[in-house]
């Protein structure tokens, strides 16, 4: 049975989009600017991050992207105070928060944020 592998996104700014995948606790393997395709590293049977470049991505599927609605995700957090501290540190390097830090009434804390090109990433944990 097929198992999910990894999860795209695309970006017109691989070093911003880089540094905010850092933020959120990604740790990258040495890239160049010139690099169309990186991905963070991964321990095994983990889902990988793969980051492409704009042009690449419209190589590959005949199309040019239109984030955010290519993809989202959610980051499990292992704290609620984690999602605030990863949350604040976005906020405060420039990234936009569309859903400020909250108890959702499902039991989690909860907030959204995009990355360089619109993604939307949910940051989450148990309350």
């Amino acid at each position: 049975m097929p198992r999910l592998d990894a999860v795209a996104v695309s970006t017109n700014d691989m070093s911003k989009t880089v540094a905010f995948y850092e933020i959120l606790g990604f740790v990258f393997p040495a890239w160049s600017a010139e690099d169309k395709h990186v991905e963070p590293t991964a321990k095994p049977g983990e889902v990988r991050l793969m980051i492409d470049t704009a042009d690449l991505m419209e190589q590959l599927t005949g199309h040019a992207p239109q984030p955010p609605n290519h993809a989202s995700f959610a980051m499990l957090c292992d704290s609620p105070a984690e999602v605030d501290a990863i949350a604040a540190a976005l906020k405060a390097a420039g990234h936009t928060l569309t859903v400020e830090p909250w108890d959702a009434f499902w039991g989690q804390r909860y907030a959204t944020v995009k990355d360089p090109d619109g993604y939307q990433i949910d940051l989450f944990a148990p309350l």
